[in-house]
């Protein structure tokens, strides 16, 4: 979730690189076992080699420090310990891992690449470094890309990926089964870090199939973790998964959030679905054009809207909709307006951190009063949780104009009314 001006360039292609990556790595190791099958009778001679070949092969520099171990018996078995792969002249290695294990049938190796069936492949402790691998993924040549088949799938624990300014720790990845043209299922939990947000994850995912295009789905837990607040909750996404110039598409994507803002003083549960065209490009998540359905209680009402949704290092929201009703919540409205019973008409625009502690900009129409504010939504939820200890004016900038209103029996007709909050900027003035 980064700004796009803090990506690297090429951060739109990482998505279909990451894939690329694993699935060249996959069949070059298969191709080079074959070749070199002939020389395990010697682990430490044969894993040398095989390094060297397959090093060569990636134009990387891969070592085992730790040393290697064969297993002939049974299905053939490869361990590397203390595993470094570096592009020659890159300061950073594109890839460590305390344990590499590589279990091949026999049959796969009599192949010599033709067949790229794996028994299972375990990473212990992997670090992979992002830039470093688009460093070097900019220098390998174009080509088709194969999906192996895993029989015993693939497990990665205390697994780490780095990128300019975040990364993901703790990934646990359990891939049962992997097959082109089947459906499969994983696990997968980990932790967000760009800090002061924290977002630990546990998910799991299945697809109709591993190609572009197909079904995916996506249940489990997360949770937004800001300095003094959190946003837990539980989530489901589906669509279909495209990948198209390095861009992660879900069109359409149909998403739904149910979960809680919690802080030292309000615990605040809501519900929320979307839908509409979602985008990950530049690390940054885009629902647009969207069309949203909350369900809140206490401060968050129910309402319908439409417009776009951005998600990266800031959240961004431009939307235009309705208020079922106001909610009771809220400080009452007087007479006539509490009358009313007319859909709330809002527009609103946000643009800053997800604990929306940035200023927002709220338009409200009821019938033929109009309300336009800024506020931050920290202070006004402070606000109101003081109640009749606080002040009586809600801590916001911005203006009422209302054709009357009824105040302690008395009849107002052409109402204005302005707020002043020295800390947000004006209102820009209107005629």
């Amino acid at each position: 979730m980064r700004h796009p001006s803090q990506n690297p360039p090429d951060a739109r292609r990482r998505g279909r690189r990451l894939l690329a990556w694993f699935a060249v790595c996959a069949v070059t190791i298969l191709v080079v076992l074959a070749l070199g099958v002939g020389f395990i009778a010697q682990p430490q001679r044969a894993g040398a080699l095989l390094l060297d070949r397959v090093g060569d092969s990636l134009g990387l520099r891969i070592t085992a420090s730790g040393g290697t171990e064969y297993r002939l018996r049974g299905t053939p078995q490869l361990v590397l310990r203390g595993v470094v792969a570096q592009r020659p002249g890159d300061p950073t290695a594109l890839l460590r891992a305390d344990r590499v294990l590589l279990s091949v049938p026999w049959s796969t190796l009599r192949a010599r690449g033709s067949d790229l069936t794996v028994q299972r492949i375990e990473l212990d402790s992997p670090v992979l470094d992002l830039p470093a691998l688009q460093r070097w993924q900019a220098t390998r040549p174009p080509g088709p890309t194969r999906i192996p088949t895993l029989r015993d799938g693939l497990h990665v624990v205390r697994g780490r990926i780095i990128n300019v300014g975040w990364t993901i720790d703790s990934i646990d990845l359990a891939l049962p089964s992997l097959a082109p043209g089947q459906p499969l299922r994983a696990r997968v939990s980990g932790r967000y870090l760009d800090a002061p947000s924290k977002v630990p994850f546990d998910l799991v995912v299945a697809m109709t199939s591993p190609a572009n295009g197909a079904g995916i789905a996506a249940l489990g837990t997360i949770s937004i973790e800001g300095g003094d607040w959190t946003l837990p909750g539980h989530v489901h996404l589906s669509g279909p998964l495209r990948l198209d110039d390095g861009d992660i598409r879900m069109a359409p994507a149909k998403i739904g959030f149910s979960g809680r803002y919690q802080s030292a003083s309000s615990k605040i549960p809501f519900a929320l679905g979307a839908f509409g065209p979602l985008q990950l490009a530049d690390g940054v998540w885009r629902l647009a054009p969207a069309s949203l359905l909350l369900r809140g209680t206490g401060v968050v009402p129910d309402a319908r809207a439409s417009g776009a949704v951005a998600l990266g290092r800031r959240l961004v929201l431009r939307l235009d909709g309705t208020i079922a009703r106001w909610p009771q919540a809220w400080p009452a409205l007087p007479p006539p307006l509490a009358a009313s019973r007319s859909p709330l008409a809002f527009v609103l625009d946000y643009v800053g951190p997800v604990d929306f502690s940035e200023t927002t900009d709220l338009r409200l129409r009821l019938d033929a009063t109009l309300f336009h504010a800024r506020f931050r939504l920290p202070q006004v939820q402070a606000w109101l949780d003081a109640g009749a200890i606080g002040s009586p004016l809600p801590p916001l900038d911005g203006r009422l104009r209302t054709p009357r209103l009824e105040i302690a029996g008395a009849q107002l007709e052409g109402v204005e009314v302005e707020f002043d909050d020295p800390s947000l900027a004006p209102l820009p003035a209107t005629p």
